[in-house]
């Protein structure tokens, strides 16, 4: 799936999805029915701080970003998704800088003047990491940090839609696209082990510091996409790597 699919896939379903998701835009998220950066604490204060989000969205993390005071920039391939995060934002009181590009295309940036970069549940699109992480490399400043979570590679394994107890449906060692309808459209996720995220981190020149599994929260409400699966495999995971080199 090209860059331009994604986007396409993205247009015809930014409607449907932001009208059911209910992002919060007062706190980072990660993921559907799991803690948020209230809990988990990984990206530090970020007042007067220059933070990227890769794969924004509709900028709900962005915007509470800027909330707390950074100067947010949101970076996505869908025209719809970006359509709908200037809009959120004028209606949030906030600025956000956005761009509609590839994530790994990042030209608009000078090196080593961002403090953070962020992404959530968007880098699953992706099918060239080593390329995404260079780029995110060089703009960030020394030390800085890298946070994203993606959907956990284990659950690629299974298939949701079944009763407990789980099939497994592929390998995890499948590397192949993830081909499957949302909403009557056609998305491909591509799918990264642990070990692949782990590399690819590394020959970047990335030093990974925190990997997170999270459990569901322990009661609800629950999400428009929860499955019951979710109890028994993770569903999100979460890395934060920082800066090394030059």
């Amino acid at each position: 799936m090209s860059n331009t699919d994604i986007a396409g896939a993205w247009d015809a379903h930014a409607r449907w999805y932001q009208g059911r998701a209910n992002l919060p835009t007062d706190v980072v998220h990660y993921g559907g029915d799991i803690g948020t950066e209230a809990d988990f604490r990984l990206c530090g204060d970020v007042k007067g701080k220059r933070v990227l989000e890769l794969g924004c969205g509709g900028a709900q993390c962005s915007i509470a970003f800027a909330k707390q005071g950074a100067i947010a920039i949101g970076v996505d391939f869908s025209a719809e998704q970006l359509a709908h995060a200037r809009q959120l934002a004028d209606q949030e009181g906030v600025k956000v800088e956005l761009h509609e590009s590839d994530v790994a295309d990042l030209a608009f940036i000078r090196a080593d003047t961002i403090d953070l970069a962020f992404s959530a549940c968007a880098l699953n699109y992706v099918e060239d990491l080593n390329r995404v992480f260079r780029q995110v490399h060089r703009v960030l400043k020394p030390h800085a940090a890298l946070v994203f979570s993606l959907p956990h590679p284990a659950y690629d394994m299974i298939d949701d839609d079944a009763e407990v107890p789980l099939l497994i449906r592929r390998s995890y060692f499948d590397r192949s696209p993830i081909d499957y309808e949302w909403n009557g459209i056609q998305f491909t996720d591509f799918h990264h082990t642990i070990a692949d995220l782990y590399m690819s981190l590394h020959r970047a020149s990335f030093l990974v510091d925190v990997m997170i599994e999270p459990e569901p929260l322990p009661s609800g409400p629950r999400s428009e996409f929860w499955r019951e699966p979710f109890r028994y495999l993770p569903r999100t995971l979460i890395v934060r790597a920082r800066k090394e080199g030059n």
